[in-house]
């Protein structure tokens, strides 16, 4: 959540403008495409065949253009409905790799044969996505059914560059576009670039996991929440082996009398790994978020998980306690005068205060279902306007995974505000939130 440059991002050569050329040509083949899929078929109107083509192009593309088409499914404020909604393939439709692939990489990975590893090992993958894919198989020493998230050949050298041509694009956009500038989008891609790459490296992809498990364990009173456990003698540097989960992606989840309390159990966990532990689970999407067929909601994926430093875990704790404590915002402007977002001269802490509950309260106060990722982006750049300031990039990726919160909110917790339920931060506020609930003569849910 916090990284350093990454100097090999700004590296532009031949490679780069060669992948760029191919890129411009598979975008424009597939929109010439839908052309002709819209003349034959002109009823179906060419927003959507125009935004069928962009998915398809994606999957041509490879992982860095999966990633970016899971990030515009998930985004629909941000996005046209129709481009959003159809980027929700990105999340489910990825094609697999050979199954004689991850044979190989499993045995390169932890040198030793498939028949010595498990009793039995199913060739057609459960899922796949844009960096790797799960096998069901049976561990031959304890006869335990589990799964191996197996990474993509070749997959590093390819988003290496796409991320390059990414990055060049932003700073472009940032030059040219107030919007872009605000939102800091090159400080997201080198986030991205860092979060990608730690991505592939299945050993600390692992070691996360399992500390993100034992966080959730860590107050004893999230008991219907869960992450698979990762056994890591079975584990290696594109390879990782962990429990077997039983369920089903939280957006095919049909809404019920549990509906809401399921999706408040999901938010209160990663809040509480957010601000309290410092682990930032930063794809949050559906395909991740799991309802299990025991009713239990399980966090999976666990690649794109930032580890949050001090300073912005006060940040974010100052910024909830006024949402849903109190109301104050004067010590979040100190602290976010502390981290250089504004500089000292620019105001007050009362003045600034003000300035910030005009930005985040109404969003975080009203429903999610409401709660718009263009409108908090755009408030964010009008607040950067003022104080010719750039939104940090941390901020921009918490409110991505309130963008994916968003998304479950309107289906199955429409009447839900997550920035003023008290039950997120029963851990993270305890005293406040106790009395708070006796006052308001509120039982909190288990």
């Amino acid at each position: 959540m916090n990284p350093k440059p990454a100097p090999q991002l700004k590296t532009f050569g031949i490679r780069e403008l060669l992948r760029l050329i191919v890129i411009g040509t598979v975008l424009a083949y597939f929109q010439i495409v839908a052309v002709g899929r819209w003349v034959r078929a002109p009823r179906r109107g060419w927003p959507l065949h125009a935004s069928e083509a962009v998915v398809d192009a994606f999957f041509v593309l490879g992982p860095t253009f999966v990633k970016v088409g899971q990030l515009m499914g998930s985004s629909p404020g941000l996005f046209p409905k129709v481009l959003a909604d159809t980027c929700l393939r990105c999340l489910d439709e990825v094609p697999p790799f050979p199954g004689s692939q991850a044979r190989a990489v499993i045995e390169a990975d932890l040198g030793r044969g498939i028949d010595d590893l498990f009793s039995s090992f199913d060739d057609v993958p459960l899922s796949s996505a844009s960096v790797a894919q799960v096998h069901l198989c049976v561990r031959r020493d304890d006869g335990r059914e589990v799964v191996m998230k197996v990474q993509r050949r070749g997959i590093y050298h390819r988003m290496k560059i796409d991320l390059r041509i990414a990055y060049l694009i932003a700073r472009g956009l940032e030059k040219f576009i107030p919007f872009f500038a605000t939102a800091n989008a090159s400080a997201i891609i080198v986030d991205l670039h860092a979060a990608t790459f730690a991505e592939l490296d299945s050993a600390v992809e692992a070691k996360r996991q399992a500390s993100f498990r034992a966080a959730i364990g860590a107050f004893g009173d999230n008991a219907h929440v869960t992450a698979p456990e990762v056994f890591l003698d079975y584990c290696g540097g594109r390879v990782i082996c962990m429990e077997r989960m039983h369920g089903s992606p939280l957006d095919r989840y049909e809404p019920g009398e549990q509906s809401e309390l399921i999706v408040r159990r999901a938010a209160k966990v990663w809040m509480e790994a957010l601000v309290l532990h410092g682990l930032f689970h930063g794809d949050v999407h559906a395909g991740n978020v799991w309802v299990l067929d025991d009713g239990r909601v399980a966090f999976l994926d666990f690649g794109v998980m930032g580890e949050v430093d001090e300073q912005w875990r006060a940040l974010l704790l100052d910024l909830f306690h006024a949402t849903v404590i109190d109301g104050d915002f004067t010590r979040l402007a100190g602290t976010v005068k502390r981290l250089g977002i504004v500089a000292p001269q620019m105001g007050s802490d009362a003045e600034v205060g003000a300035i910030l509950q005009s930005v985040f309260a109404p969003m975080l106060s009203a429903t999610l279902a409401h709660f718009s990722l263009a409108d908090f982006i755009r408030a964010l750049v009008n607040m950067g306007k003022q104080y010719k300031t750039s939104s940090p990039e941390e901020l921009i990726l918490v409110a991505k995974q309130l963008g994916y919160f968003e998304r479950y909110a309107i289906e199955l917790a429409p009447n839900w505000a997550l920035g003023t339920d008290p039950f997120v931060f029963k851990n993270v506020f305890p005293a406040e939130i106790a009395a708070l609930a006796e006052a308001r003569g509120v039982e909190l849910p288990e």
